[in-house]
């Protein structure tokens, strides 16, 4: 309004200038000298209204801001929103709103990130409501190697994922102190280790490693099944076969049962009341696979988590009994109570037989493969372990030369 008004006033000068001019004024000069003042004054008198409105724009600027959140480098915001696969920046705007893929799409680039556990555990327990998805999903199977360091089977798994791209996921967690060793840019394992932290044998620090490559895997969507190996398994059936195999069923599978004996029901403690009787004991495989529902629950539980975390400690084993007791309280009707990844206990000990090179024949693989009977999807059928381990460095090759013919790698 000010604006207009000067604007107003320099005109009404001008138009009195002609008229003293076409009057043949004689005092050209001072209304000249005058005009020019009033002009000075008019821009200064501008340069003075546009100041202030910088200043007030820039003040509720700054106000605005101090009343928005702080994202520390490691929030789960700022991963959300620095984190993105879109090749453009995630910060972009098409009429206001944001493309649904910087929602969904999992970084590009790997898996590394900077949250820290709580923060990564919040982010991935996040659900949608409307299970119907509103893209074109293609479900993948998340695979997650609980690791020491290197993979030394990695060959025979590099021939297990080719050709499937965009069908599974891979992540590393890797439970060796200062462990940094990558593999070749080639390598489908390239840039897919997790941030990861040192993990012991029957502590919590494993199943925290456990739940750290569970929730990782949450945050790609299109992960629907996911499964829980170690640098000492291998696949016992084809890439379409284990696919096919997961995708398809209506369970998860996590070893959960009552066990009466000393290592199973002789391993808990009174302490664990009311949250955790006797009655909820269980004991299972630590090698799970589960569906997304339930990797979400067993990433999100406050309840349960810490309880065996001071509560189970040698001789129990809290990788051996606290998803297996999570799962049959809050989900068992989506358990088949079975694992699918074989192990040999007949030897006895804390540990399964660690097989080596000579143990490995087309014979013994398939004993494995088809020497068993369990149910999958309410059908019988000799198809229960799709992996199995504990299989030494020194098995790579004879498993190579046996793969193309028994597993229908390609050679």
């Amino acid at each position: 309004m000010k604006k207009c008004k000067i604007i107003v006033f320099a005109k009404e000068l001008t138009i009195q200038f002609k008229r003293e001019v076409g009057k043949g004024s004689f005092h050209v000069t001072t209304t000249i000298i005058l005009l020019l003042s009033m002009a000075s004054f008019v821009v200064l008198l501008s340069m003075f209204v546009r100041g202030r409105v910088r200043k007030f724009l820039v003040s509720e600027e700054i106000y605005f801001t101090n009343q928005l959140p702080k994202l520390s480098p490691l929030s789960p915001y700022s991963y959300f929103l620095f984190n993105s696969s879109s090749p453009l920046p995630l910060l972009r705007f098409q009429n206001g709103c944001r493309n649904l893929r910087d929602w969904i799409s999992p970084p590009n680039k790997g898996v590394w990130h900077s949250m820290n556990d709580d923060e990564l555990m919040w982010r991935a327990s996040m659900v949608p409501k409307v299970e119907e998805y509103a893209y074109n999903r293609k479900p993948k199977v998340a695979f997650m190697f609980l690791t020491r360091g290197i993979l030394p089977l990695a060959p025979l798994w590099e021939k297990f994922f080719k050709g499937y791209e965009g069908l599974y996921s891979i992540y590393l967690h890797s439970s060796k102190p200062g462990f940094t060793q990558e593999s070749l840019n080639s390598s489908v394992f390239y840039n897919r280790r997790i941030p990861s932290k040192p993990a012991e044998w029957g502590k919590a620090s494993m199943i925290d490693a456990e739940r750290r490559l569970l929730a990782n895997a949450l945050l790609d969507f299109s992960n629907e099944r996911f499964v829980l190996l170690s640098e000492t398994c291998i696949p016992l059936f084809n890439f379409t076969t284990v696919y096919n195999y997961l995708i398809n069923s209506r369970h998860s599978n996590q070893g959960s049962i009552d066990d009466p004996r000393p290592m199973g029901r002789g391993r808990y403690s009174k302490r664990m009341l009311p949250t955790v009787s006797l009655s909820d004991w269980r004991k299972g495989s630590q090698w799970f696979e589960v569906h997304r529902k339930v990797a979400v629950e067993m990433i999100a539980d406050v309840t349960y988590y810490p309880v065996f975390r001071d509560h189970c400690r040698p001789p129990c084993y809290m990788d051996e009994h606290y998803f297996a007791t999570l799962v049959s309280k809050i989900c068992p009707e989506l358990n088949s109570n079975r694992s699918i990844t074989w192990v040999d206990w007949s030897r006895g000990g804390s540990h399964p037989a660690t097989f080596v090179r000579k143990d490995v024949s087309e014979k013994f693989l398939n004993r494995i493969r088809h020497g068993f009977n369990c149910s999958y999807n309410g059908f019988r059928t000799t198809m229960c372990f799709l992996f199995a381990r504990k299989f030494h460095p020194n098995t790579l090759e004879p498993l190579l030369r046996i793969a193309p013919a028994l597993l229908g790698f390609d050679p």
